[in-house]
């Protein structure tokens, strides 16, 4: 399915490399030619900088550059590193007592370009309702900072600051350790809590006790284990044993008999080994003429229908009146859902207090608790503008609410076990059957097809079989967590969202739904799309530490006070003299000696690409341009009062959104039986006393 056939895009600046530009081109779209008469026109140079730019009324102008379009620093010099310590990133990422290291590739200028995609095709989808183009504003800063959910909530409400963890992964209090060595190499694996975890805890568990090693965890009840609320000196205890037990595994037994086993565990791969992945190979991921990906995500065309009528709905932004029905649970369905429902989409979530989402359960702050499921404002940030409707989908009489949902619905989100939906008999082809216009969107690590489709997978699972871990981390110093706050599982979301508005918009045109399919693995591989070139031409990239070769220099230097860094980037032999002419050789001593944000302020005076590492005091509460594009929107939470909840990251110059907050468990359960599927009172009562509503 090609849904933008027929669209020409046009790229100013760097753009016709970018990631944004090859998503649109995946979608079927034309990439080149003259601005004049383009359907769309991409550019990284800001609004300010394309205005005598002979752009359409029409066409949809997207910019994404590191600050975003106004604002007091919008013509501060950038790039990934500037960005990405702007943005709060890169601080998180590196082994504790060493300096900061950057992610694998250009981690948040793909992330940004996904938000973009996102946002231009939100765009397209509001044009096919009101004739009109628009500009859609992307800043890299604030989109490296929208990943950051636990940092934001830790700082907001308990005034601490996440730190760098090397091989760990930080869930507001605890650090989960995730990166170990084997015997030959590496492996990704994570203890979950609850329900979601315990089969692949015990798993391992398991293993460790059939081949003799000490096991600390032998007589645990993982279903009462939460990962957030474990003691200190325990975690440490069990983490020490499980060192000792991947120490005498191999790559090999990790993904054979690990993998049959059901552990939590997969290999973290080099370049090389993703392109001679039997799994890839079999979903035809390489089956390009270059070699080389090409898809964002595979898409199935559905059968044809009269073409529906989505009409504007009361509330604002560019997919006001869209329908979606949101079986969506954790990171990558809820952000999916947010993102639609913050851009105007109504939205009801399918929830049960039998299998709460894990965002309910995980108490990251001390304003939250184990007996409460509507006092996390983890959840509150992953969920703002849905309403909630909790059904026990196990009782047969639940078909009478889910049934006339099914019919309502444009869209129908998810992102369980491939084949879990179908086992509910809710998959794609059961939902077109009833709804033939339907568009389904499915989000899971490795796609719903393929030997590994059924397989375990959480968002570093991503992260490490595309290559991205193993080349996160210092040449000297072991595979770091590239990123401390997830990558995966906020940059799917937006893959997501952006094929569901070009999806909703083809179907205006020619009547046909679809079944997307967006595979985290494979997205987190077109992110390493440079260094899986250089594998085919058969080389061996290796751990850069903030180095990158297609930038002239770029490091991260100490500055004045405590764990207080400032990043810089040259881009020629010109900036690097006059670097020197201001700091003398040596660049370290300089800025040594001074604050960091007055380092940046001079270094981008005399246009030299530089920013502090920012953390999240920084970020919300002394950064103007973040300040200025209100990167957290303040909502009245009905437990924890008023807080900043994080606003998706995107401007439109017509179709403004507004989010509002998110909901408790089942709050609109009865209105969206009486109101949506039509149901009588006395209907409602009799579903309620026979546990439908749970």
């Amino acid at each position: 399915m090609n849904p933008l056939k027929g669209h020409r895009v046009a790229t100013l600046g760097g753009m016709a490399d970018r990631p944004l530009a090859r998503f649109l081109q995946s979608l079927g779209a034309e990439v080149g030619g003259p601005v004049d008469g383009a359907s769309f026109v991409i550019d990284d140079l800001g609004l300010e900088a394309t205005r005598d730019e002979p752009i359409g009324k029409q066409a949809i102008h997207v910019s994404v550059t590191p600050f975003g379009s106004g604002g007091p620093r919008s013509d501060w010099r950038g790039g990934e590193l500037v960005a990405s310590a702007m943005g709060g990133a890169l601080r998180l990422t590196g082994e504790p007592g060493r300096k900061p290291v950057k992610e694998a590739g250009d981690a948040c200028t793909f992330h940004a370009d996904m938000v973009a995609a996102a946002g231009a095709m939100a765009a397209h989808f509001a044009r096919g309702t009101h004739g009109n183009g628009q500009h859609v504003d992307v800043s890299i800063q604030q989109v490296a900072m929208s990943r950051n959910v636990n940092g934001v909530l830790v700082w907001q409400f308990d005034k601490r600051k996440l730190g760098r963890a090397g091989g760990c992964i930080a869930y507001g209090k605890a650090q989960v350790r995730v990166i170990w060595q084997l015997a030959d190499g590496w492996c990704f694996h994570a203890l979950m809590t609850g329900r979601l975890g315990a089969p692949a805890n015990k798993a391992l568990s398991d293993w460790m006790d059939e081949t003799g090693f000490a096991n600390p965890m032998r007589d645990v009840d993982w279903l009462a284990y939460n990962r957030s609320t474990l003691p200190q000196d325990t975690r440490a205890e069990w983490e020490a044993a499980m060192a000792r037990f991947f120490a005498s595994r191999t790559k090999h037994e990790i993904a054979t008999e690990g993998r049959r086993r059901g552990v939590n565990a997969c290999v973290v791969n080099e370049p090389a080994d993703v392109l001679e992945d039997d799994h890839l190979r079999e979903r035809g991921f390489f089956d390009t003429p270059s070699g080389l990906p090409e898809r964002f995500s595979a898409i199935r065309e559905g059968a044809g229908m009269d073409a529906p009528a989505v009409q504007a709905g009361t509330r604002p932004g560019p997919l006001s009146g869209v329908k979606v029905l949101d079986f969506a649970w954790a990171l990558v369905g809820s952000i999916t859902t947010k993102t639609l429902g913050d851009l105007g989409a109504e939205i009801v979530k399918i929830e049960s207090r039998n299998r709460p989402d894990l965002a309910r359960l995980d108490v990251q702050v001390s304003a939250s608790s184990a007996k409460s499921l509507d006092d996390k404002p983890w959840f509150a940030h992953l969920n703002t503008s849905k309403r909630s409707l909790t059904l026990n989908l196990k009782e047969p009489a639940s078909r009478e609410v889910l049934v006339p949902l099914m019919e309502w619905a444009d869209v129908v989100v998810e992102n369980f076990s491939p084949g879990t939906m179908a086992r509910l008999g809710l998959g794609y082809d059961s939902l077109a059957a009833r709804n033939p216009g339907i568009v389904m969107v499915s989000g899971s690590v490795y796609g719903q097809t393929g030997p590994l489709a059924q397989e375990w997978g959480v968002d570093g699972t991503g992260g490490a079989l595309s290559g991205r871990t193993f080349l996160t981390g210092n040449p000297d110093g072991p595979p770091v967590i590239p990123g401390a706050i997830p990558y995966g599982d906020v940059i799917v979301p937006f893959v997501m969202a952006a094929n569901v508005a070009a999806a909703l918009q083809h179907r205006r045109e020619t009547g046909h739904g679809c079944h997307i399919d967006a595979s985290m693995y494979e997205i987190c591989v077109q992110q390493m799309r440079d260094f899986i070139v250089a594998a085919r031409r058969g080389e061996r990239p290796q751990r850069l530490g903030n180095a990158d070769p297609a930038v002239f220099f770029q490091d991260v230097f100490p500055a004045a006070g405590e764990d207080r860094w400032v990043a810089i980037t040259l881009f020629s032999q010109e900036e690097r003299d006059r670097l020197l002419a201001i700091t003398g050789p040596d660049v370290a001593g300089w800025t040594a000696q001074r604050m960091d944000k007055a380092i940046a302020e001079q270094l981008q005076a005399a246009g030299i690409a530089a920013g502090a590492l920012q953390d999240c005091e920084d970020l919300l509460e002394h950064d103007p341009q973040i300040a200025g594009r209100d990167a957290l929107v303040m909502l009245e939470h009905a437990v924890l009062g008023p807080f900043g909840h994080m606003n998706t990251p995107l401007r439109f110059s017509r179709d403004r959104f507004a989010a509002f907050p998110a909901p408790s468990m089942g709050e609109h359960s009865e209105a969206v039986a009486a109101d949506i599927c039509g149901l009588s009172a006395d209907a409602i009562a009799r579903l309620g006393d026979q546990g439908v509503f749970q």
